[in-house]
């Protein structure tokens, strides 16, 4: 069984239509990479995949139930990595991944969050607020939920290459074909070019005038 099935999906955006009866499916263990031009709707998409915004017509199933009908399953089994990091500026390091894990009911430690935020190399920013970190810093912590969400079975990522260095972006490369080697399935994009070594699957937005 597919972990996301996506059947016959439009999308409307301030009146103009995206894209239309789009369909794919996303099985266990699979890489899939949306692309298409800018404007074609692939953060769209992934907003919709997410259970963020609903779709013109069309339905995405979640391991064959719509994910409507299943929505806390659905969010205990997903990460989604949007535009925006979903980071308090005011908190800390350290406050933002316990507040995030206590969010997904994810169980952790506060010893386990500076190992990870160690390997992430943020070693000595942990306790600070976060707004007085670097892009790329606040990038990291951020994506650090994808070293914790254990029980996930779909990552959902929009950009997550973006503002990482050389070193950042071969960590989550890493993260990424980890994860796909354990059975998860993730569904991304990227304007950079994907270094990562697995079998991917494309799936292309054709660009609606």
């Amino acid at each position: 069984m597919s972990v996301l099935s996506v059947n016959n999906l439009s999308i409307v955006k301030r009146d103009r239509l995206l894209f239309s009866k789009v369909k794919f499916n996303v099985v266990a263990g699979s890489l899939t990479y949306l692309r298409g031009v800018n404007g074609a709707g692939k953060t769209s998409m992934l907003r919709v995949l997410a259970g963020l915004v609903e779709p013109e017509s069309g339905e995405v199933l979640f391991q064959g139930e719509k994910i409507q009908d299943c929505r806390n399953d659905y969010a205990l089994s997903l990460v989604y990595f949007g535009h925006k990091l979903g980071v308090n500026q005011t908190l800390t390091a350290v406050e933002n991944i316990l507040f995030w894990c206590d969010l997904h009911q994810v169980i952790t430690t506060t010893e386990q969050v500076y190992k990870i935020l160690a390997q992430l190399n943020l070693v000595g920013l942990e306790d600070i607020p976060v707004a007085n970190l670097s892009a790329g810093q606040q990038r990291r912590v951020a994506l650090a939920r994808f070293w914790f969400k254990k029980n996930a079975k779909l990552w959902i990522l929009d950009e997550p290459f973006t503002a990482l260095d050389v070193q950042g972006i071969a960590l989550l490369n890493q993260q990424i074909i980890s994860f796909l080697e354990k059975g998860g399935a993730v569904v991304m994009t990227s304007h950079q070019s994907l270094q990562i070594e697995y079998p991917t699957t494309e799936v292309t937005l054709e660009y609606n005038i």
